[in-house]
């Protein structure tokens, strides 16, 4: 599967743009601030419905309008598949595939599975749990498919809990079976991900790094089952009036000699190590599960040595994917000859 078709309305300084994806590799290329990357970002929305640069839908959309809109057009085996995603200053997002309203937007990223490669990538290694938790849910989701329907069931089971501990009732204990029970099922679902991706994992970390890095799991509760980590966070739980124990308090370990990544690495260092985590749960997918996600690369070369960059050519390589950059210039060849090339300046997108 990969994106044919793109449309894109009032998002960031892109007014209007229609485009004809190639199914190998396209190129934006254009000064900074000319809306390449803004491309991008509308191609992740498809398939995510949210943005890899903010957190906030009220800020991709061009100043001065109510909402933006993006369409595109999905091959698949049976027929295309055309999915849209909109959003409004009310902070109202919506999202269809092919005409049908969707439930969650969680089916975009079943219909159109994409992954990006930015500058900010290093924030995977630098912040928070919250990123990491993404990053694995991601591809968890992709591997078992009734991952999400679980995760949404323990966040309604969450948030129950909390106004139980917000309310001070003691209904906040009727919770726990479920949200225990729940939240191993999470936890194993993730855990097994990581051993999965340990063998995609090492050769690429130390084709891209040199370094020997570890990969593990923090289920988000201490020893013992997850129905007694909240028993025993009961007090604490009743003052801080929310709930401490669980999968939504897990993290993806990333260590280099027993050291935390982020106390040890460079910015550099980072990068390569956070796109190395990208690739392997490309090259799980894609080996394990034949599913083959969009590549969005933003601005590649950026910051990487030749040796680096061509250990990090040879990787992209093996993955067959479709790819979309961005480049400074219009002879980029990284991964060699663009099928379409587009010349963005100041918003505006001409084919070439």
């Amino acid at each position: 599967m990969s994106l044919a078709h793109l449309t894109v309305s009032h998002l960031r300084c892109i007014r209007s743009a229609e485009l004809e994806i190639a199914p190998r590799l396209s190129l934006f290329y254009g000064g900074n601030g000319s809306g390449k990357t803004s491309l991008l970002e509308a191609i992740f929305l498809l398939g995510r419905g949210r943005s890899f640069r903010t957190r906030n839908t009220e800020r991709l959309i061009e100043r001065g309008e109510h909402g933006l809109r993006v369409t595109g057009e999905v091959t698949r085996l049976a027929a295309p598949v055309r999915l849209v995603f909109e959003a409004t200053r009310a902070e109202s997002v919506s999202a269809s595939v092919s005409g049908r309203a969707v439930e969650s937007l969680a089916e975009l990223s079943e219909i159109f599975p994409v992954q990006v490669i930015e500058p900010g990538v290093h924030r995977l290694i630098e912040e928070g749990g919250y990123r990491r938790r993404r990053w694995l849910d991601w591809a968890v989701f992709h591997v078992e498919p009734q991952f999400v329907d679980r995760w949404q069931r323990y966040r309604r089971a969450l948030r129950q809990r909390n106004a139980a501990l917000r309310s001070r009732s003691a209904q906040a204990e009727s919770w726990d079976s479920e949200l225990a029970r729940l939240g191993e099922e999470i936890g194993n679902s993730r855990r097994h991900l990581i051993g999965e991706l340990e063998p995609y994992w090492r050769p690429i970390v130390r084709a891209l790094s040199s370094l020997d890095v570890e990969l593990g799991y923090l289920p988000g509760w201490a020893e013992g089952t997850l129905l007694e980590a909240l028993k025993a966070s009961r007090a604490r739980d009743e003052l801080r009036q929310t709930t401490h124990a669980g999968p939504h308090r897990a993290d993806v370990t990333i260590r280099v000699h027993g050291r935390p990544a982020r106390e040890v690495l460079s910015r550099g260092q980072q990068k390569l190590v956070a796109a190395a985590m990208n690739l392997a749960q490309l090259a799980l997918l894609r080996e394990s599960h034949g599913i083959a996600p969009t590549l969005l690369l933003d601005d590649p070369s950026a910051e990487l040595d030749r040796e680096r960059l061509g250990a990090f050519i040879e990787e992209i390589g093996k993955l067959e994917s479709q790819l979309v950059l961005t480049s400074l210039h219009a002879e980029s060849s990284l991964f060699g000859a663009p099928e379409r090339v587009f010349h963005v300046e100041h918003g505006e997108v001409q084919p070439l």
